[in-house]
């Protein structure tokens, strides 16, 4: 990301310096029309045909706790209209204005030990908020990294990589299709965003004027109305700092993997496992709790959350699983989390045994 924005720095200082004329604005009248543009160069949201520099108006932006994708790194940015801003929620996703897109680019190094070199961009979606409501669409990039282009249907692509630890993994990814979007991105039936909530912004970002609060910088700008200071907003817990309690960085990382499903008006509102952060019941959170409807996804274990056994609960077996049918998240990943599994394992193992 900082490579990107070095970039983004660079290549504004380079127009004023040559006179070159600037780029043009991003296309609004394209995200606001009916059909999918068959190329995301065509939207003008970025100035490169790699899509790595942000056209004016494209906002980089991040959230403290991510969904994890088998371990893709994420690029986001946010196109509001000029003129318009999006309004303050404590809860919730903030309320975004019409011709407000979303961007996710889905991005692999070859080798995680050397993160900015060799980096293969996978796919780019898109939520765009047109008048109807949310729409969104996946675009995948070509093998020279110059174009992506639409995939109503989704794909299936593989991806090979070196982590962090020096070891190869394969990836068998999985570009979502329309009704795969859908699952996922549904509250009470009506496609929506997830991650851009106050408490998901509410954390530093380094921009190429500096280190900033991203509510702070979004209200500066203008983007944002009503906001409160940082403090007095809420914020979720970043799940991969040490410096923060083991409870609140596994809260966090089940509201981001299970909650858009896992809540009142998700997917799996049946299942009466809610792991939103704003929950605070323990049965609803799992503790104790005997699943609606055993099968094999339970792995003949009795209870959600078995407070400190971790073997013993449910939750930790399905995401301890890489195999369909049994593993959860359902979508989005072929491969275990090992770190977030680590994390909700201690998370589980030190919860008060109950009487």
């Amino acid at each position: 990301m900082r490579r990107i924005l070095a970039w983004l720095a660079a290549g504004v200082a380079a127009f004023s310096l040559t006179g070159a004329a600037p780029p043009e604005p991003v296309a609004l009248d394209l995200l606001l029309a009916p059909a999918p543009a068959q190329k995301l160069s065509d939207y003008r949201l970025f100035v490169d045909a790699g899509g790595r520099r942000p056209n004016a108006g494209v906002t980089p932006y991040t959230i403290n706790t991510p969904l994890f994708s088998d371990y893709a790194e994420k690029h986001r940015f946010a196109y509001l209209p000029a003129g318009t801003h999006a309004a303050y929620a404590e809860t919730g996703v903030l309320d975004f204005p019409v011709g407000t897109t979303l961007v996710k680019t889905f991005a692999y190094p070859a080798d995680f030990r050397r993160p900015q070199e060799k980096v293969r961009y996978v796919e780019t979606r898109l939520l765009i908020r047109k008048a109807s409501g949310w729409a969104a669409t996946a675009y995948v990039w070509n093998e020279d990294q110059t174009e992506a282009v639409l995939k109503r249907a989704g794909a299936r692509l593989d991806i090979a990589f070196v982590d962090d630890k020096g070891r190869r993994r394969e990836v068998d990814y999985a570009v979502p299709n329309v009704n795969q979007c859908k699952e996922c991105h549904s509250s009470s039936g009506v496609l929506t965003p997830i991650g851009p909530k106050a408490r998901n912004l509410n954390g530093a970002f380094d921009y190429p004027a500096g280190r900033e609060n991203q509510l702070a910088h979004w209200t500066r700008l203008g983007l944002l109305e009503g906001a409160p200071g940082p403090d007095a907003a809420p914020r979720t817990a970043v799940w991969d700092d040490p410096a923060e309690p083991v409870a609140a960085r596994a809260r966090a990382y089940l509201d981001a993997n299970c909650a858009h499903c896992h809540s009142p008006a998700g997917m799996a509102s049946n299942s009466g496992l809610f792991l939103e952060l704003e929950e605070t019941g323990p049965a609803a959170l799992g503790i104790g709790k005997r699943p609606v409807a055993a099968g094999r996804g339970s792995g003949g274990l009795e209870v959600s959350i078995a407070p400190g056994r971790p073997e013993a609960s449910i939750l930790h077996y399905r995401m301890a699983s890489s195999e369909p049918g049994v593993m959860m998240p359902e979508l989005g990943r072929s491969l275990v989390h090992e770190e977030g599994l680590d994390l909700v394992r201690a998370y589980i193992a030190a919860l008060p045994a109950q009487p």
